[in-house]
């Protein structure tokens, strides 16, 4: 029987989104694309689901970018824009989102990982844009990279498309942590406790305002963003947030 290539489990409020490749390096597929939208969707309208944690399978890969073994057929080309799709998914995507880097995180693994709100990686992972080396170029997750690091960084990495340490891509701005081998899960699993402790509905409404406000201008996002308070502020779990906090309790939040 043929493997499930994604696998979807959801435990303790947390969707785990995990690439099931182990031996093919957690390449993506258009299967891979189609199911993680389908999960993505599932997740969303599930109210039990309070955050996502997306990894790969083993200990070597979290992904390693297109399967190119079908990249120049009609069907790997039509899954450039699927690909595409997922990206924009992922990025305003309404409940927070984890990356677990557990290994390399290559080309199209990058705009995975690029698109999670926080990413935790393995000190011995791997990053980097290796198209290049192909004759090829990391076209889509260039759209992440620049909204991520310095332009020149950026291009440097893009250009050589040499491998960075976790510590470098720390340094960049591509990721957020980076822990022990050992310590992974550990590091993974208190940052999804701390999120959904969280009010559901107040991360929602934030991330939603965020996502819009990105590309204006100053005065103008200050504005947007001081009506979006008032959205937050009229929230059950506001209320219940506020008064927990003047009875100190710790608040029940029910994403109302």
């Amino acid at each position: 029987m043929t493997e499930n290539p994604l696998l979807y489990q959801v435990e303790n409020h947390v969707a785990m989104l995990t690439i099931n490749r182990e031996k093919q390096r957690n390449s993506l597929t258009p299967q891979v694309i189609a199911q993680f939208m389908d999960c993505l969707d599932r997740a969303e309208t599930d109210d039990h689901v309070r955050a996502i944690m997306v990894t790969g399978a083993g200990d070597k890969s979290f992904c390693s970018g297109a399967d190119l073994g079908g990249a120049a057929t009609e069907e790997g080309k039509d899954s450039f824009s699927r690909y595409a799709d997922l990206l924009k998914r992922m990025v305003a995507y309404p409940k927070p989102t984890v990356a677990r880097v557990n290994g390399y995180c290559l080309a199209g693994g990058m705009g995975f990982m690029l698109a999670c709100d926080i990413v935790v990686a393995r000190e011995t992972a791997k990053f980097g844009t290796p198209e290049v080396n192909v004759g090829l170029f990391p076209m889509m997750i260039g759209a992440l990279i620049f909204r991520n690091v310095m332009k020149k960084k950026g291009m440097e990495m893009v250009l050589l498309g040499e491998k960075l340490t976790a510590q470098e891509a720390l340094e960049m701005g591509l990721i957020t942590r980076v822990v022990p081998f050992e310590k992974l899960d550990e590091s993974v699993d208190r940052i999804l406790g701390a999120l959904i402790a969280k009010s559901p509905i107040g991360l929602r409404l934030g991330k939603e305002a965020f996502h819009h406000m990105s590309d204006m201008p100053l005065n103008e996002a200050v504005d947007y963003l001081s009506e979006k308070l008032v959205d937050v502020v009229s929230t059950q779990d506001a209320v219940e947030g506020i008064t927990a906090f003047i009875e100190k309790r710790k608040p029940k939040f029910k994403g109302k």
